[in-house]
This record gives C-alpha cells, structure tokens and sequence, in this order.
C-alpha cells in the first residue's frame, strides 16, 4: 500500500496556505472578480494530486495564478482604465431617496435584494438615502441626507451649549465627568452617606 498520499495531503494544505497568504487577506465578500476565479481555480487544483497528478507541477501552477492576480492588481494601480475593464467601478442606485432603475436593470438587482442590503444596515427608508451605490465587492454603500443622519456626539455638544445660553447659570447641570474630578480634587462633590464613607 502506498503512503505517499499523506505527505501529499500535508504539502498541499501548507502551500496552499502559502499561495493564498500572498494573494491577500481579503474576505470572499471583498474579492474581485479576477480574485474570486484564481480563489476558485486554486481550490480545484489543488485537490488534482490527490488524484494522482504531480504534487509539484499543482504547486507551480497555483503559483503561477497567484503571480497572475498580483501582476493584474499592480496593473490596476498603474491604470485606472483596466481598473475599471477588471473591477468595474462603484455604480448609482439610489439618488436623493429614488432608485435608479436603469442602472438596476443593468445590474440584475432587484429592489428586494437593494432592500435586503439596506435592511442589513439598518437603513429603514430609501427616503433617507441620499446617494447608494453597489460596490465592486458587491456591497451597498449608502450616504444618509441630512436630517436622516444619527445625532453624533458633536452634535449633542452644540446643542448642549445653545440650551445652555437660555439657562441661566444657577440652574445648569454639571455634565462634567465628576467622578474623576473628585479623583483630581481629592475629595467629594456630594459627600456619599456616612456609612458608605
């Protein structure tokens, strides 16, 4: 009986591991469409010694794709035409809360599926939506208008101080964090009940 298959088996899934770690850390939901066949590609061979074909001969064709995806990504940097031919480029499908239809229609999107995505990230009205785009990972990215965007701390700031100026002094919060000022101070604010002390 032969074991050469065992060996076979360890030093596929260590060059394997290998290829893939010099084609990148992407996730499969960020992979390009050149990034996804080579995935793909590599998967099927490096399956084939087990079936008896030459351990060695997988190896250097899965370095040869790899080789391929890095060169074709450099390629990308350098020209934002082939980028756009290889990877395609962000497209409209929301505009100041209303789909765009005709670049729905030419991606195969449905509004279900443009729904599904936003749903996901907890967008709960396309009314909201200034602008959405399907990326070239697949993803929606979406700006909010205005009045839909959540308050951000700065926000709340600049409230804070307008409410601030019709308050008079005498009755305005301290919203200072306090329990480190008495850190600071070295001694209460309030003083806290005498058994607790």
């Amino acid at each position: 009986m032969e074991w050469d298959w065992i060996w076979k088996a360890v030093l596929i899934v260590v060059a394997g591991t290998l290829l893939l770690r010099i084609a990148g850390r992407k996730s499969i939901s960020q992979m390009t469409l050149a990034q996804t066949v080579i995935m793909i590609g590599i998967g099927s061979l490096l399956i084939q010694p087990i079936a008896g074909k030459s351990v060695w001969v997988t190896i250097g064709v899965g370095l040869i794709l790899i080789l391929t995806l890095i060169v074709m990504e450099f390629i990308q940097i350098k020209s934002d035409k082939l980028e756009k031919f290889l990877t395609g480029k962000s497209i409209v499908v929301i505009e100041d809360g209303l789909l765009n239809e005709t670049n729905l229609r030419k991606l195969r999107l449905t509004v279900d599926q443009l729904e599904m995505n936003l749903r996901q990230q907890n967008v709960s009205s396309m009314k909201d939506i200034r602008w959405a785009t399907l990326e070239s990972n697949g993803k929606i990215g979406f700006v909010l208008k205005e009045e839909a965007k959540p308050a951000t701390k700065k926000d709340i700031e600049e409230l804070k101080q307008m409410l601030f100026h019709y308050i008079p002094k005498e009755k305005q919060a301290d919203f200072s964090d306090e329990l480190f000022v008495e850190v600071r101070q070295k001694e209460h604010k309030t003083n806290p009940p005498k058994h607790l002390r």
